[in-house]
């Protein structure tokens, strides 16, 4: 049998609602990941399967972290478009670079 990632949850191992709200996964039980068989249908993973299947079930989570654009570094807080001020540059904590409009 080969490991899929769940079609249901796409991988994450939960699912929300605005009825609801956040629970794990019906089809994989929270995993995040699927047997599928010769058949194509995918089965639950048992509970007594996944520490012999730790270190795949982790490369495939791996890969779609990677999917997902996560690279698997921090960036610092000056480096984050989100904290960025608009029309300023930050270098670094405190030492701001003037920009043209000051």
């Amino acid at each position: 049998m080969d490991i899929v990632r769940c079609a249901s949850c796409d991988g994450y191992g939960w699912t929300s609602d605005d009825i609801e709200g956040d629970q794990d996964c019906d089809w994989c039980g929270g995993v995040g990941y699927a047997y599928r068989g010769a058949d194509g249908v995918d089965r639950r993973i048992p509970a007594a399967d996944l520490d012999g299947l730790s270190e795949q079930l982790e490369q495939l989570e791996h890969e779609r972290l990677r999917a997902l654009g996560y690279s698997g570094g921090a960036k610092q807080p000056w480096e984050q478009p989100v904290r960025q001020t608009p029309g300023r540059k930050r270098l670094h904590p405190g030492l701001d670079e003037p920009t043209a409009t000051e």
